[in-house]
């Protein structure tokens, strides 16, 4: 089982950009999330396509099952 963290940005086109951590320290922690993610957009290090990062617009933890079948 595999989890991530994903942040979500709008940008400045509009768009939706992510930003994905592996291995989140749970619980999440609301508040930290928010502030990490203001301070990720006023660095302005990150540019995609779109833009660079304005807003913040969700985060989510993903969960991801696998499983593996043999088949020879």
């Amino acid at each position: 089982m595999a989890k991530t963290l994903e942040l979500q940005f709008s940008t400045e086109l509009g768009k939706t950009a992510s930003l994905s951590i592996d291995n989140p320290k749970e619980p999440v922690d609301e508040d930290v999330v928010k502030l990490s993610m203001t301070q990720i957009i006023a660095a302005n290090v990150f540019t995609t396509a779109s833009g660079k990062f304005v807003a913040a617009k969700g985060a989510r933890v993903v969960d991801r099952n696998v499983t593996e079948y043999e088949l020879a």
